[in-house]
């Protein structure tokens, strides 16, 4: 079950959201209004370093030499 990231244009509030069976929150937590939109999430991948070392990195640091994408959800490397 994914957990999305909104935001209220009423108020601004940044918020995460469970969404179970595709249900979708319709108000906003923190000032009721209903008009909320889904964000971008950014995300975030580990890799090892020169030395073996796990380190967490940003996708915008990727590697990758596939395309010039700063996310490797769609490039299949």
């Amino acid at each position: 079950m994914p957990i999305y990231e909104y935001q209220c244009n009423d108020c601004n509030h940044h918020f995460e959201y469970l969404v179970l069976r595709g249900q979708e929150p319709t108000q906003c937590p923190s000032c009721s209004g209903e008009h909320i939109c889904r964000k971008m999430s950014v995300c975030g991948f580990f890799s090892k370093d020169g030395s073996g070392q796990t380190v967490k990195l940003p996708a915008s640091t990727s590697s990758c030499s596939g395309c010039s994408s700063s996310s490797c959800a769609g490039c299949g490397h």
